[in-house]
């Protein structure tokens, strides 16, 4: 179980790292056919960044940043993965009701290792790959349901994949519009 947890922990850092890098690429490019185009000149910078690097780097992803540095998953998210991490962006934690980030904040070890657990997949997964699934286990040990319509990627049925591909040494980050909650 501790192995899970921690395995868990270190996604969510990747996450959050390859979120903080995704405004490199992602906004010069959002679609993941644009982005290769860019990461030709940033690939090895990239490709030599972990998750957690990528995210601190980014800017857009301070929150996420902070709360995996916070649970004690930025070791983990930084490590040999790979991982596939589900990044929210500040604004989607800003759309939380007030308070709830502070309060996550509050039980680092808890809820909110949890629920960044729950932003984080075991290997890579490339948009290429997520359309073609209907679920996927996450370190936090429950599914996220994944749908495609109208072209867009959605999780858990109302979460949207805004930006895809965003490739680290130990694995890619796709960034969503709101923050993943799991069930239990």
């Amino acid at each position: 179980m501790k192995r899970l947890t921690w395995l868990g922990a270190f996604l969510i850092l990747s996450l959050i790292l390859v979120a903080c890098g995704a405004t490199e690429e992602p906004t010069a490019t959002p679609e993941p056919e644009m982005a290769p185009t860019e990461v030709p000149t940033e690939e090895p910078m990239e490709e030599a960044n972990s998750i957690v690097d990528i995210a601190v780097a980014d800017g857009r992803f301070t929150t996420l940043v902070a709360a995996v540095q916070a649970a004690g998953l930025a070791e983990i998210l930084s490590g040999e993965g790979p991982f596939t991490v589900f990044a929210p962006t500040d604004d989607a934690f800003a759309a939380l009701p007030e308070g709830t980030v502070e309060s996550l904040l509050e039980d680092p070890e808890g809820a909110l290792k949890d629920i960044l657990l729950y932003h984080v997949v075991n290997g890579v997964v490339k948009a290429e790959d997520v359309v073609g699934l209907s679920a996927a286990p996450t370190l936090q040990g429950e599914e996220i349901s994944i749908s495609v319509s109208d072209g867009k990627v959605f999780l858990n049925g109302n979460v949207q994949v805004v930006i895809t591909d965003i490739v680290a040494s130990n694995g890619v980050i796709h960034v969503i519009d709101a923050v993943l909650i799991p069930a239990a």
